[in-house]
Formats: structure tokens, C-alpha cells, sequence
């Protein structure tokens, strides 16, 4: 009963939370330069709408912290480790809540890339290439670091039924739309949103088993296959489609409907505390 009332009690705030998206998702919108300063407001807007909970923010989780999450899971798991103070570090960082036993838990990870200044280059009239003869530069590989961290942080969460990891995109290797950019010069050049030799959007929905981008895929997905259940631990994958950059208050607003998701999903284990 306790369970369902701590369900409906949420539930009635997420939908009162429109003050609180539209107070903090205008602060949001004054910070242009990292993910690390939204997550700052978003840590306050929650402060603010669950003044019973209590939040922290960091930038880092140790490997070896990773590991004793692991053992705990099962004494086989996470038993290696070559270099004693690893790290791993998403630039948007780690928010947690303390819940009803005095345990991190975490709430929202963050992350923001961009790849693919192709836009840029041609409003400025520039051309790229060895021979500076080119429109379109091909796309580079500077988004496998955040398969290291979604894999970290999904290990450091195994024994969880929720991944709040939200992964912003932007650029022109991101593209899910044609768009057409002018030069300087009148030439109007064509980004192809398929192009093999633009798009790097396939390289990061393995991270979400290839399910829909622009999802808030928090809660864990369990599937069935023959005798076995499987928890899937699926990044939520936004991007703007256009190339072009996120709006700092749209990008609050995500973070805080997935930070909310994660309470939900612990509401059980935050029970003393909500009801206080």
C-alpha cells in the first residue's frame, strides 16, 4: 500500500513540476558552455521540488568503486583492475539521492557531443580537406569514448531497474534530416542525413539496442527470449537531427523528466524521506 501511495505521490508532483521546468529551465538556458552547468540547475531544481531528499553532485566515479558495485552483484564480477585510481568522467557528471539506508543512489548521468562542423564550415565559406577543396570533411571516430562510459556507468548500476544516462547530441555527424546550408557565396551545399561518410548515428544507438532516439529510455526494459528474461540497459540518445547546437532550456527540461523517471522508479527505497 505504502508502495502505491509513494507511486501516486510522485506522480501528483510530476505533474505539478511545470513551475519548477519553467523557473530552472530559463537558469538553464543562461549557461551556453557545458553539460556540467545544466546538471548543476537541474540538482537545484530538484533540491527545490524534493526539499525531504537530498542530492549530490560529481564529476567522477572510480573504476574500483565500479568494481565493488559489481561484487556486490555477484563475487565473480568485477575482480579486475590495472590502474588503481581510474576514472571514468562525463562531462555533464554524475547526480545522486541519498536514499532511506544512507545510499548513493544514482538519479542522472549526462553527456554532450559534438561531431561534424560541416555547417559551420560552409556558412563560413570554408573548405576542408587536405587540398582545402572540399565541401564535406568524412567523420571522425571522437564518440567511442562515450561507449567506455555508458558501459561503466551501466556495470556501476547493474543492480538497478533504471539507466538515467542521457546522451546529447549535435553536429553534422548526427544528422536525421536533409538540410540544405547556404555559403557566403550563394552555392547551396546538400548534407544527406544517410550519407555513410557523414553519419555516426549508428555507431551510438548499439547503446540502446537500437531503440527510438529522442526517448526517455530510463526505466529498464525486460524482454523475454525462449526460457530467459533480459534486462536491457538502454542510454537515452538525443539529437537535434539538424546539426545545429541544443537549447540549454530544452535540454533541462530532458534532463529533469529523466532525473524524475530515476525517483519514481526509486520511489520504494525513498519512501521515509518523500513522506517527511
Amino acid at each position: 500500500m505504502a508502495k502505491k501511495n509513494q507511486s501516486t505521490r510522485l506522480t501528483t508532483q510530476h505533474r505539478e513540476s511545470q513551475g519548477v521546468i519553467g523557473i530552472f529551465g530559463l537558469e538553464a538556458k543562461k549557461h551556453d558552455k557545458t553539460t556540467g552547468d545544466v546538471s548543476h540547475v537541474v540538482k537545484s531544481a530538484l533540491e527545490h521540488k524534493y526539499p525531504n531528499l537530498t542530492f549530490r553532485y560529481r564529476q567522477s566515479i572510480e573504476k574500483k568503486e565500479i568494481n565493488e558495485a559489481l561484487q556486490k552483484v555477484d563475487k565473480y564480477l568485477g575482480q579486475t583492475l590495472f590502474v588503481e585510481n581510474a576514472s571514468i568522467i562525463p562531462d555533464g557528471g554524475i547526480i545522486e539521492v541519498q536514499d532511506d539506508n544512507n545510499k548513493w543512489r544514482v538519479v542522472l548521468v549526462s553527456e554532450a557531443k559534438h561531431q561534424g562542423k560541416d555547417i559551420e564550415n560552409i556558412e563560413k565559406g570554408e573548405l576542408v580537406g587536405t587540398k582545402k577543396d572540399q565541401d564535406l570533411m568524412a567523420a571522425g571516430n571522437a564518440i567511442e569514448r562515450s561507449h567506455k562510459n555508458i558501459s561503466e556507468i551501466a556495470n556501476f548500476m547493474l543492480s538497478e531497474s533504471h539507466f538515467p544516462y542521457v546522451l546529447f547530441l549535435e553536429g553534422s555527424n548526427f544528422l536525421t534530416e536533409t538540410v540544405h546550408v547556404t555559403r557566403p557565396d550563394g552555392r547551396v551545399v546538400t548534407l544527406e542525413y544517410n550519407s555513410g561518410m557523414l553519419n555516426r548515428l549508428d555507431r551510438l544507438t548499439a547503446a540502446n539496442y537500437g531503440m527510438p532516439i529522442n526517448t526517455n529510455l530510463c526505466k529498464n526494459k525486460f524482454v523475454q527470449h525462449e526460457d530467459k528474461t533480459i534486462m536491457l540497459q538502454a542510454a537515452s540518445i538525443y539529437t537535434q537531427g539538424n546539426g545545429r547546437s541544443w537549447d540549454r532550456q530544452k535540454m533541462f527540461e530532458i534532463m529533469f523528466e529523466v532525473a524524475e523517471t530515476s525517483l519514481q522508479m526509486l520511489g520504494r527505497d525513498l519512501w521515509n524521506q518523500m513522506k517527511g
